[in-house]
């Protein structure tokens, strides 16, 4: 069976070529970095017109990769949400119209159901269940993964993102868009007890997320720093921040494993590449004895290729293929 995968969630336009579920036959992707950075972060109208000009040629590229034809693909999996409403309808509209007039079966799939499913494009997959934590630039939520798409939230981010607080704070310290890799950098010659930044933990055994505080703190000390004149020690200040952010993602999705009794952890999402989240998630799981598994960073970040394995299980267990549907901003996980 191959699969198209779709991806235009936000600033990313990518597609894939998947056979079965789990050998990529391609996986093309363009970034729009370049075209956000001077503006310090996305924006929604120059993202969808950019998806615009990208789509048709990076699906062109993905077919041309894998050596295949239109006519060769069994099913068209695309983005439906969450995202960019803007961005979304450009994937989203044209996987419906390649559907349409090459009588083709289509798939809208949950972007987050691509993320908790992007470790099953690894050769060293986990067994259901299993507790996913999905941590981007636009979200940071933990899941209970019962099957590939029975899926149970158990905590999600009450404010900001993890990946969002690192792109503010990186804009505060003078880094440019996208300012987590900058952060992250950075950090590893800093020391990351040089500042004592605030754990938001929430209420007793929340399993929710808040990064906002966080983010108010960096800003305060900066300030209180420049008001006595002292030099600001940027090393230090992103290690700090990055530990106390990794260490709260962390510690809630093992607690999420202990209230589960679930023996298998899952990373997922553009954050999860941070080098210093996946050691030590690896080093707390190895203390609970607890399995971690982790996709490369490739597969971390928005790609067709998760969209593509997390549409072929979605058309398995309901195969309708109807054109009235749309696009949503919010998760239905």
């Amino acid at each position: 069976m191959l699969t198209l995968g779709i991806e235009s969630s936000c600033d990313d336009t990518a597609a894939a070529v998947l056979l079965d579920t789990s050998t990529i036959l391609s996986s093309v992707l363009t970034s729009q970095d370049k075209i956000h950075t001077r503006f310090g972060g996305v924006v929604p109208e120059l993202a969808s017109r950019c998806h615009l000009e990208s789509i048709v040629p990076v699906v062109n590229e993905a077919l041309v990769r894998a050596n295949v034809t239109l006519r060769d693909i069994d099913l068209i999996s695309v983005t439906q949400g969450p995202g960019l409403i803007g961005s979304l309808l450009v994937g989203f509209s044209y996987a419906k119209a390649l559907s349409f007039v090459s009588n083709i079966p289509y798939v809208g799939v949950d972007h987050m159901a691509g993320h908790i499913l992007s470790v099953f494009l690894e050769e060293d997959k986990p067994d259901f269940p299993f507790i996913a934590l999905v941590v981007s630039g636009g979200t940071s939520s933990i899941y209970r993964a019962d099957s590939f798409t029975q899926f149970t939230l158990l905590g999600r981010t009450r404010d900001d993102a993890a990946g969002e607080a690192f792109d503010k704070v990186a804009k505060l310290l003078g880094f440019s868009y996208p300012g987590g890799p900058a952060i992250s950098g950075e950090a590893q010659q800093g020391n990351a007890k040089a500042i004592k930044f605030p754990r938001s933990w929430l209420e007793v055994d929340s399993l929710d997320f808040s990064f906002s505080g966080l983010k108010t703190s960096v800003l305060n000390h900066c300030n209180r720093e420049k008001q006595k004149n002292i030099p600001l020690c940027i090393a230090d200040i992103c290690a700090s921040f990055q530990e106390a952010a990794v260490e709260v993602l962390v510690e809630k999705t093992l607690l999420a494993a202990s209230q589960q009794s679930v023996n298998r952890v899952v990373l997922g999402g553009g954050v999860s590449a941070n080098p210093r989240l996946r050691e030590l998630m690896k080093d707390r799981c190895k203390e609970e004895r607890r399995e971690l598994f982790v996709p490369r960073p490739a597969y971390c970040t928005d790609n067709g290729a998760m969209i593509a394995i997390a549409g072929v299980h979605s058309h398995r267990e309901n195969s309708d293929c109807t054109y009235n549907l749309d696009v949503y901003t919010r998760s239905t996980l």
